[in-house]
């Protein structure tokens, strides 16, 4: 039998990430988070995750580094992240963003 569980989030009690992200709806295969107003900053050390990653910029500019590539981001800009691929990001402007993980990063210590 399908799984027909319906899940709906209110993003004013989400629980925060270890880096002001909050968890958005996910299910276990994939998982939403937003960034939201994040501050201008300098750059994040270069990690690898557990998980692909996909985003959306909804407003603001950043930079993102993966495996050596740049890309700049802006208002509309999508992107992906390759599970296990290098990657880092510099804020430019305050920024906000959706993205989607999967699988889910809040689960099992993947997002620290």
């Amino acid at each position: 039998m399908a799984d027909t569980t319906l899940t709906k989030v209110d993003s004013k009690y989400s629980p925060h990430g270890p880096d002001g992200q909050k968890y958005l709806a996910a299910s276990v295969h994939i998982g939403m988070r937003l960034w939201e107003d994040v501050p201008a900053e300098e750059a994040k050390p270069a990690s690898r995750r557990d998980y692909e990653t996909v985003g959306f910029v909804i407003k603001g500019r950043a930079e993102l580094v993966v495996e050596g590539q740049v890309v700049k981001l802006g208002p509309g800009d999508s992107w992906v992240v390759p599970k296990g691929a290098e990657h880092t990001y510099r804020i430019t402007e305050p920024f906000t963003a959706v993205e989607a993980t999967c699988p889910p990063a809040h689960v099992h210590g993947r997002d620290e």
